[in-house]
């Protein structure tokens, strides 16, 4: 089947759902301009300093004790990163979408860099799995308390990835502070933000039992596959979006291409009900 009829058929998919979740990896924020840490090479091209080791082992909470100037320098970036990224076009499609949605729509995601947010989407529509670095919790959990990075500025020398100016500090002990994300062999994170997240997503997921869900599922890899598993799992449609990991179970969609060009593709096809006035 050729991409035009697969566009169509998502775009029927669409036109006549009940509700739309929306399930994102790394790969939805390459239209914007972000790395996806893709394998090492894509890892090493977006930090050079870091060359020879792979992503797993930098994103790992035992740089915060070890070497947080290193630790806050990688975290430190991609913060400050995150905040001068602009949403690519397909996010406004998908949020007009899912906003005329009868049952209403929720995203889940594993990103962890608050891009759906920015792009207008509800806060509370919306589950970080792996959390948000734009929060911040205590590198010695002397509370259960997750606050807010909006403050926080973290000066980073590039040619070595660290960081220059004064670490982030827990409000409470004074002691370092470290971005609110599961990383790599964490037993310290803090889950609390997420599971309220996650209370409110299984009632939305009560509410529109029976009803057809359509799934459109954006830039999530196999290598961690929760993404791929919770919208196949929660579909009465799947729409896979994924230029490398494409395959998808009997009856799907699988569109091997970028977020941006399929989001594009399909939505002048859908009803005018989904369509801009």
């Amino acid at each position: 089947m050729d991409h035009a009829e697969l566009y169509s058929r998502a775009a029927r998919e669409i036109s006549s759902a009940d509700a739309l979740l929306i399930g994102a990896g790394a790969g939805m924020g390459v239209d914007s301009g972000l790395p996806d840490f893709r394998g090492n090479e894509g890892f090493w091209k977006a930090y050079p300093p870091f060359k020879g080791r792979p992503f797993a082992s930098m994103s790992n909470p035992q740089w915060f004790v070890a070497d947080p100037q290193l630790a806050w320098g990688f975290m430190g970036h991609r913060m400050q990163l995150y905040r001068d990224t602009t949403p690519h076009a397909g996010f406004d499609i998908l949020l007009r979408w899912a906003s005329r949605m009868p049952a209403g729509f929720f995203v889940f995601t594993s990103n962890v860099d608050g891009q759906f947010q920015k792009a207008g989407f509800p806060d509370d529509r919306i589950i970080e799995c792996h959390g948000s670095i734009h929060h911040l919790q205590c590198l010695k959990l002397c509370r259960q308390s997750i606050w807010s990075a909006r403050d926080t500025r973290v000066t980073v020398d590039m040619s070595t990835v660290r960081a220059t100016s004064a670490l982030p500090r827990c409000p409470h002990c004074n002691g370092f502070a470290r971005p609110n994300v599961l990383m790599f062999g964490d037993w310290g994170w803090l889950a609390d933000r997420s599971e309220k997240q996650y209370a409110r997503y299984h009632a939305w997921l009560r509410e529109v039992r029976g009803k057809k869900v359509v799934a459109i599922e954006m830039g999530a890899g196999l290598a961690i596959p929760t993404v791929r598993i919770e919208c196949e799992q929660r579909a009465t449609a799947l729409i896979r979006v994924n230029p490398r990991d494409p395959d998808v179970p009997a009856g799907a969609i699988s569109l091997p291409v970028g977020a941006l060009a399929a989001l594009s593709a399909i939505d002048p096809l859908t009803t005018s009900r989904l369509c801009a006035p």
